[in-house]
Order: structure tokens, then sequence, then C-alpha cells
């Protein structure tokens, strides 16, 4: 009986802690942001099958961020930018070309766009705007829809088959770390780093090839990493007393 009531106390102290954490309403719900970043994307996959920061290209992205709460952000984005990879940028154990990469001289280049929606949680309260240092950590995660138009030829005479040209529409799974920081009033300086995970293998056209030269069970994924400036937008609501009577306003 003891723990039955302890229990119930302790879910009731959550659901109150988290209600008055998740809807604190304060400056937050009454701030969006409107900006712009540049920054780069990367590929990894077949032909790249660990981050390589040399395979880096240049992105745009543009968003709007509403506050729905202190710590909750919502967020809606477009981004473009464009992909490359190359054999024989791949390292081996002892700083050469490994042998299935230096046999298969594939590369690949192309494209990305990609629409998506994210929630983004605010460790500090970024709207408090009394303190000296007016930043905050923040982590995202999301879902987004890409389009990829790639080309993707092999330098290997025996492996024309590789030679792919083509584009996809699918989902992918955005997440990753940023940090946002006050200029001020209105203006805000972004970093983000994010990852975003693919359920295709046909970013590089390759899943069907031999799966002595491929592996069609690594699905293929993308990156952008960038900095923003953005621009905050603040509404004065007008308390529910004065809405009730707007005598009180005159």
């Amino acid at each position: 009986m003891i723990n039955s009531s302890f229990y119930r106390a302790l879910l009731v102290c959550s659901l109150q802690a988290g209600s008055a954490f998740f809807c604190a309403t304060a400056n937050a719900q009454n701030t969006s942001e409107l900006g712009i970043g540049i920054g780069a994307t990367n590929y990894r996959g077949e032909i790249s099958p660990e981050f390589q920061l040399q395979n880096s290209r240049p992105a745009f992205t543009a968003f709007y961020r509403k506050d729905v709460s202190v710590p909750i952000t919502l967020r809606a984005a477009v981004m473009a930018g464009f992909l490359r990879a190359d054999d024989g940028n791949v390292n081996g154990v002892n700083g050469s070309v490994p042998p299935l990469q230096a046999y298969r001289q594939a590369n690949t280049k192309g494209s990305v766009a990609e629409a998506s929606g994210a929630v983004e949680y605010n460790f500090m309260d970024y709207h408090y705007r009394t303190d000296k240092v007016h930043f905050t950590p923040y982590l995202f995660a999301g879902l987004a829809v890409f389009y990829a138009n790639t080309t993707t030829v092999s330098n290997n005479n025996a492996l024309q088959s590789f030679n792919r040209k083509g584009s996809i529409l699918e989902i992918s799974i955005p997440a990753g770390t940023g940090l946002k920081y006050a200029l001020s009033e209105h203006i805000n300086l972004g970093l983000e780093v994010g990852v975003r995970k693919t359920f295709t293998d046909e970013l590089d056209h390759l899943s069907d090839q031999d799966p002595l030269l491929v592996n069609p069970n690594d699905k293929d994924w993308y990156y952008y990493s960038g900095v923003s400036l953005s621009y905050t937008f603040f509404k004065i609501r007008c308390p529910d007393l004065y809405k009730k009577n707007v005598k009180l306003l005159k």
C-alpha cells in the first residue's frame, strides 16, 4: 500500500514538474525566428564508407523557428547543397588506397535538396535577455523529404556497369546538435552539425552491383553543417484581463 501511494505521488509530482517545465510561457511562446545559413553537405555510402572532410561541398539553408515553450522550439527548414565522393580519397591501413577502391576507381557527384521539420530542445532559457552572455546549446531531431540527383562513374573500363545517373525522392531523419548565440536583441548567430539517416542505398546507384564490389546492406547517409544568422520577432500579447475589459486600455 505504501509503495502504491508513493508511486502515485511520484507520478503526480513528475507530471506537475513536466507541465511547469515544458509549458512555461514567459517570453518563449511569444518569439519566432527567420534565418538563413551557409555551410557544407557531405555524403557517406559505398564510395565513402566513413565521413571524409575533403568530400564537403557548399550548401545553403533557410529556416523558420517558433518557440512553443522555454526548452522546446519547432523548426521548418529547406536546404540545398552538393554531394561528391571518390574511391581515391579512401585511406587504407598503410595510408594508400585500399585494394577494393583501387580496383573500382568509382566516384559520385551531384546535388541534394531537402525540406524538413524538426523539434529543438534548448538547454537554457534562450529568451531571458537580462544575462550578459546570452546563448544556449540545443539538440534537434525531425523528419525530412529529400531529392537527390547524382552521377556515379568508374574509371575502370571493366566496370562500365558502375556508370549510373539518376534521381531519387526519399525520406530521411535529421538529427544533431547546435549552439545559438544572441548578438543583439534581434540578431542571432547559430552553429549546427547534423546527420541525415536515409532508408535507401541509392544515393550512389550502386545497391544492385556485384556484392563482392559493394555492400548492399549498408544504407547511405548525408550531412549538413553550417553557420546561420536569424532575426527574432517578439510578439507582446495582451493579457486576458484587458481583452475582457477593453475600457482598461483607455
